[in-house]
């Protein structure tokens, strides 16, 4: 692992970092250690990475954010998945890192695929955590399903802001997002995207169902990353986990962490 990813050592820092309209509630370990920066799932907080970042210890450079009205961090007026990938240069930047390596689950996967693909040169490498694996789920009936969900969840998710658990977006608004993304999982879309990675990427794969899916829906859509793997041999699987797609960073952490230690092993 190399350790001259940082134009210089910086103190451990925790805070909020101004970012277009918005602020993003940051934390940084700081130190010398190779730098990661862990990307949410899509409606989820900085919080969820603790056991990875436990697990690989004081040796690294942990850096974990929340994303735009998730968790600490400030509303905004873009909420889009080209927002929370220009995010990733906001916060490397204030920290002073040149070269980092990205950690993302779920919808944090596809901003770790994006990033790390238009940037060759400052990402060390990828772990992409059941997340960016390009499938066409999205149709017009998918789409009122989701729409359906947001809005029948409206109800009580803004009770539970105060807790951090919810974002403070509207039911329209993560509805929006969630579409968004499924519009970015087709092939024609990520395929390219990840065709294009030119540096190490590692996925985490879970087993079963995740929420909204149906049936074998979410295991039809992982099997599309052996034509991923079969094009590129930058990209592997590295760990295929029994944990279902909410509990995989809880479950199987540990299977985290190894990929991590994968990928910058390789730089």
């Amino acid at each position: 692992m190399t350790m001259n990813s940082t134009t210089a050592i910086s103190a451990k820092w925790s805070g909020m970092l101004p970012v277009d309209d918005t602020a993003l509630a940051v934390s940084d370990t700081g130190g010398p250690g190779v730098p990661v920066v862990y990307l949410n799932g899509q409606f989820a907080t900085q919080g969820y990475w603790r056991r990875v970042t436990a697990e690989l210890g004081t040796g690294w450079r942990h850096i974990t954010y929340d994303e735009r009205a998730r968790g600490k961090s400030r509303r905004s007026a873009d909420y889009s998945f080209e927002a929370a990938v220009r995010d990733v240069d906001a916060v490397l930047a204030a920290r002073g890192v040149d070269r980092a390596l990205v950690v993302g689950w779920s919808y944090g996967a596809f901003v770790a695929a994006h990033w790390a693909s238009r940037n060759p040169d400052r990402a060390i490498g990828a772990v992409l955590v059941d997340g960016a694996q390009p499938y066409d789920w999205l149709d017009e009936a998918m789409e009122q399903r989701i729409r359906k969900l947001f809005r029948r969840m409206g109800w009580f998710t803004p009770l539970l802001r105060p807790t951090g658990l919810t974002p403070r977006m509207s039911a329209a608004q993560q509805a929006d997002s969630n579409i968004e993304l499924g519009r970015l999982a087709r092939e024609r879309e990520l395929g390219p995207v990840l065709d294009n990675l030119t540096v190490p990427a590692r996925y985490v794969v879970a087993s079963g169902t995740s929420l909204g899916s149906r049936g074998d829906e979410q295991e039809r859509i992982r099997a599309g990353l052996d034509a991923v793997c079969a094009r590129n041999p930058n990209i592997r699987i590295s760990a295929k986990v029994a944990s279902n797609h909410g509990a995989i960073l809880r479950k199987d952490f540990p299977a985290v962490a190894e990929a991590v230690r994968e990928v910058a092993a390789l730089d």
